[in-house]
């Protein structure tokens, strides 16, 4: 696609056009080349949305709840985006789940965009373009953008680099306490919710919980613990005002700045990786004489993969022809 074409999709989008919006995250999720320069035209008319990050293990109703927490923000008037993050199709690669088998009552709102996306085998329940596709979202005009992951348990911990509010839902079954710490849910959650709170156990691990917090450091935010019963909008109510609650508190926080700065550079190195990674296999699939040889080497057993690279990015030639226009 032509920089005129993408930058007139992003024109579309940021005027309320839906169908851009749609187009511009497929080419975001496949990572079509030149999406530094796509993203780049799209992040200064972002950076105004509250991102939350739902998080847990599998099973823990997390859909359901983001399928709530969504009527309640619709509700009062705002506009909300939802990105799911489902695991792959093992033969099509696409999402498993899909935009119309979750969020059903949401789906034909104008004020709510839903998108599924495949995890791809991404590592901390959050695929690589959930990112970029939250910043559509915020750049199109959406008050809320709800990140749903995967739920796969002790990874998915890479939700809390792209949300400012990061809600973390158990079940009572969910079983000691102590397994919530071995999986660092406890250093992430800025709200906790036990779900399904109509089960034996619910209280029991609310008071786990926050005898837990207890021996946290002390800060200006206290973690709140919500039982909730998502499948019946019991609770749920009480989590948007804690939602709004930590929204709130975030603009007096005198640590925020520091994250944002954490933040933004943690962003531009992912960038700068995935980027280099692109320009690397493109080059090699290409044969490009600098990096033949070496490939060639490593692929015959002769070189091993670290002198390899090491070879790489001393010379000064290949490593030029790396740098440059892919």
């Amino acid at each position: 696609m032509s920089e005129t074409e993408i930058k007139g999709l992003v024109e579309r989008m940021q005027a309320g056009d839906r169908v851009a919006l749609a187009r511009l995250m497929t080419l975001v999720e496949n990572r079509a080349p030149g999406l530094p320069a796509l993203m780049s035209r799209v992040y200064p008319g972002s950076g105004r949305a509250h991102v939350i990050g739902i998080t847990g293990p599998p099973g823990a109703g997390k859909s359901t709840l983001t399928d709530r927490i969504t009527g309640h923000l619709r509700t009062a008037g705002t506009r909300v985006g939802i990105v799911a993050v489902d695991p792959s199709s093992p033969f099509s690669g696409g999402a498993v789940l899909g935009d119309r088998i979750r969020m059903q009552t949401h789906f034909l709102d104008p004020g709510v965009f839903i998108r599924s996306l495949a995890s791809r085998g991404s590592h901390g329940g959050v695929a690589r373009a959930t990112r970029d596709v939250t910043r559509l979202l915020d750049a199109f005009g959406m008050e809320h953008v709800i990140v749903e992951t995967v739920g796969v348990g002790q990874t998915e911990l890479d939700v809390m680099r792209l949300a400012d509010t990061t809600v973390v839902v158990l079940v009572p079954e969910a079983g000691d306490a102590v397994q919530v710490m071995k999986a660092g849910l406890l250093e992430i959650a800025d709200v906790f919710v036990v779900n399904k709170a109509d089960r034996d156990g619910a209280e029991r691990m609310k008071s786990e919980l926050i005898q837990m917090l207890h021996l946290r450091p002390a800060s200006a935010w206290n973690i709140p613990v919500i039982l909730t019963q998502a499948a019946t909008d019991v609770g749920t109510g009480e989590l948007v005002a804690a939602l709004e609650q930590h929204r709130a508190a975030l603009t007096g926080d005198a640590e925020r700045e520091r994250r944002i700065r954490l933040r933004r550079e943690s962003e531009l190195l992912d960038i700068l990786e995935e980027e280099l990674r692109r320009r690397l296999e493109h080059r090699l699939g290409n044969g490009v004489d600098g990096l033949a040889p070496v490939l060639d080497a490593v692929r015959g057993g002769t070189l091993d993969p670290y002198s390899a690279a090491l070879r790489i990015l001393e010379d000064a030639s290949t490593l030029e022809e790396l740098l440059g226009r892919a």
